[in-house]
């Protein structure tokens, strides 16, 4: 396995182009691991020769706090362990300047519809979508995959990447991984390490919340429930909603739909999701 920083090293590598991309951020966790051999197992599976490229860069325009950009964890010592074990070909871990050489802002990029009208992630996070788009589309210049994986636990994130993709053309096939969860059902996040103790022992119920509206017949009623469970964790939802699984706008007969929740517990703010059936 290689690391290297800068696009030409990545030029240099034979085969760098015709790999599989997971991009991340840094302070990997075994939900990380599990995108990473998912990767490289893609990659050998359609013979790929540059396998699976893990990208690690903290990527300022997608941060709305300036102080929670700061205290981002960078490990990227354990990250490259993590890659390796995981069975990554090449960790990409570039500077700020080398993503955006015009300037820390980068390149604005059209957003999909999912990025500005469901009301979810693109209120509580205003720019953030704005951000994630400029930092996918350079690295996908960058290099250039044949194929990119996303969590889905960044339910919008991931239909805004797919977003994207379609409205600029970028010829990158995106591929779902499901969430890789603790044992109490928490998706696993790096903001978890970042819970104090009696926050981590609550965290459970977003989960929890999810199963119990999946047994709901009706939207609103799901959401109802999921606003009372989480409330009698002593957890205040930022939302907890059922919406189409595509547009995330409102649910239609016959279509996917998707239950998700954010809340914040003390400092740390948490999101998840689970798909949603008409309590079928």
């Amino acid at each position: 396995m290689r690391v290297v920083t800068t696009a030409e090293e990545l030029r240099e590598i034979a085969g760098a182009r015709a790999s599989v991309l997971v991009p991340t951020m840094g302070a990997l966790h075994e939900g990380h691991a599990d995108l990473i051999t998912r990767g490289a197992e893609l990659a050998r599976r359609r013979g790929l020769s540059g396998g699976c490229v893990v990208s690690v860069f903290v990527n300022p325009t997608q941060f709305n706090e300036a102080a929670d950009f700061e205290r981002y964890p960078r490990t990227l010592e354990a990250d490259v362990k993590v890659c390796e074990q995981a069975g990554a070909s090449v960790v990409f871990a570039p500077a700020v300047d080398e993503v955006y050489p015009k300037g820390a802002s980068g390149d604005a990029r059209r957003l999909p519809g999912v990025a500005t009208m469901p009301n979810l992630e693109d209120r509580f996070r205003p720019g953030h979508f704005a951000g994630v788009c400029q930092v996918v589309g350079r690295l996908f210049e960058l290099v250039g995959p044949a194929s990119a994986i996303f969590g889905e636990k960044d339910w919008q994130q991931l239909q805004v990447v797919k977003g994207l993709v379609r409205l600029e053309k970028l010829g990158v096939t995106i591929v779902a991984s499901p969430t890789i969860r603790e044992p109490d059902g928490l998706a696993m996040s790096s903001r978890n390490r970042l819970l104090a103790p009696e926050d981590r022992a609550r965290a459970g119920a977003l989960n929890w919340a999810l199963r119990q509206a999946s047994m709901m017949k009706e939207p609103r009623r799901a959401e109802q429930i999921m606003a009372e469970t989480l409330s009698q964790a002593g957890i205040l939802a930022e939302y907890a909603v059922v919406r189409d699984a595509v547009s995330l706008l409102e649910v239609k007969v016959g279509r996917p739909a998707r239950a998700l929740i954010a809340a914040r517990l003390g400092s740390v703010r948490l999101i998840d999701n689970a798909p949603w059936s008409n309590g079928s």
